[in-house]
């Protein structure tokens, strides 16, 4: 349990109670401490306005007061903040952009408020007063909607009318996805239902806000799952097509006795651990999405992918900046899909060449790709075994050892700077890299050698 952030935030409880207002833990802490689990934050919910809320504690941040919201910091250890959300009881009018209401009534009532909410294991109220005084959890949990119930079930449901809680906030249709795969619990059935009928309204949600509950699917540890749901739901065609075209692309049975390339993307997905790095995960799911547009078939069986490397790199760069990564992430993401392959080659590389290999920005992102591409397969691990034990045992000043001939070197000998120039330098790394030379006196007299030849 995150024991400081819930000190925090009972003394907030406290401080509101001591002044006459009503105050509660609210969402999904209460959700989590219902389950056992450790809840990442907590968040108060009153009937304080906001500006009563903003002038009662000594370091408040209002970024949305007009929406009821105020943040109030506490001082935690080595000179860190605590921040708690806290927000007035409201009921929000029309939504007019998928996401926003158009009008806030600040209200008393926490049953009315909380009818606003997403789902019902989202919207209970916990009196930690009460939960403190008496040590019953469950007793000082106040349920207007049946999220106790629901909880028992294994069930997301929506609030009230489903379509109306979707058509308020079109994010709610991902959010459900990952709370159902997050939990491993069922959507209920007219809150799914209702998810397929306005599937196409995600395309309202900004890119960014997508992507980011999309990485949250993919690296919580239940991404197979929220796959599932996504395609189980229409959402997949909406926001990820290139993926839904994975379905039915027959692959090679000799190499991939799994089945299709949608199974296998699956069941690289199912190997994601909680916390991955996130690139890694997008890795995962992009890396044989050129497939499908290089899918070739001569009788009998012969099955290939010509240049799906290329080609997924291109598709992969097209969903990076669709759903706007940062130029770092997506040059990870695309390095993953393009070097996916490479370890197919890994024992028969040059030295020059594996090291290069070895020099990949995050190279253990790399490894872990290969490994579960591998197991995802033909469940064969010798290849990654091998790079693995390779990488590991290489010292950092073997991959990447302080050059022994250098552009001012070649130019220092009268070489001029042009293709021929980077050809030298090349050529003496590889030999440096592959323990042919040693010093810079034979770097430069290779380089002499292959300028003679080249001239002759």
């Amino acid at each position: 349990m995150n024991g400081k952030a819930q000190i925090a935030a009972e003394q907030i409880v406290e401080r509101l109670r001591a002044e006459g207002y009503e105050a509660f833990f609210a969402g999904g802490c209460v959700r989590d401490l219902l389950l056992g689990l450790a809840p990442k934050d907590f968040d108060v919910a009153t009937d304080a306005l906001p500006d009563v809320v903003l002038q009662m504690f000594p370091r408040t941040f209002s970024v949305g007061a007009h929406f009821g919201v105020v943040l109030v910091a506490a001082d935690g250890s080595e000179g860190q903040e605590r921040v708690t959300e806290v927000a007035t009881f409201r009921n929000d009018g029309v939504y007019l952009d998928g996401r926003h209401p158009a009008e806030v009534r600040f209200s008393q009532s926490p049953e009315e408020d909380v009818q606003r909410r997403d789902f019902t294991i989202n919207g209970m109220l916990l009196d930690p007063l009460r939960w403190k005084e008496t040590g019953d959890l469950r007793a000082a949990v106040l349920d207007f909607v049946g999220g106790q119930a629901d909880l028992k079930a294994r069930l997301v449901r929506a609030i009230g009318d489903p379509g109306r809680r979707f058509e308020e906030d079109k994010l709610r249709m991902l959010r459900a996805v990952r709370f159902a795969a997050r939990l491993g619990y069922e959507i209920e059935p007219e809150t799914e239902a209702a998810m397929r009928e306005l599937a196409s309204g995600i395309a309202q949600v900004s890119a960014e806000r997508v992507r980011d509950e999309l990485t949250r699917m993919l690296t919580e540890g239940h991404a197979r799952r929220a796959f599932e749901l996504l395609d189980r739901t229409g959402l997949l065609k909406q926001i990820l097509p290139e993926i839904d075209r994975l379905h039915g692309v027959a692959q090679p049975p000799e190499y991939h006795p799994e089945g299709d390339v949608w199974i296998h993307t699956l069941m690289l997905l199912e190997k994601l651990e909680p916390g991955c790095p996130a690139t890694l995960a997008w890795g995962a799911l992009l890396h044989d999405i050129g497939k499908p547009a290089t899918f070739s078939h001569a009788p009998p069986d012969r099955i290939r992918f010509n240049g799906h490397v290329e080609v997924g790199m291109r598709i992969a760069e097209d969903i990076c900046r669709r759903l706007r990564f940062s130029s770092d992430d997506q040059a990870q993401i695309v390095s993953l899909v393009e070097n996916h392959m490479r370890f197919g080659d890994i024992e028969k590389m040059k030295e020059s060449t594996l090291k290069r290999f070895f020099r990949l920005p995050r190279f253990p992102e790399h490894l872990a790709l290969h490994r579960m591409d591998a197991l995802s397969s033909i469940n064969d691990l010798r290849l990654y075994d091998y790079a693995k034990q390779r990488y590991e045992s290489m010292p950092q000043d073997q991959v990447r050892p302080a050059l022994l001939v250098t552009g001012r070197d070649l130019i220092d000998a009268g070489y001029k700077p042009g293709p021929a120039f980077k050809a030298m330098l090349q050529a003496a790394e590889d030999a440096q890299l592959e323990g042919r030379i040693t010093t810079r006196e034979e770097g430069i007299e290779l380089v002499k050698r292959i300028a003679d030849k080249v001239g002759s």
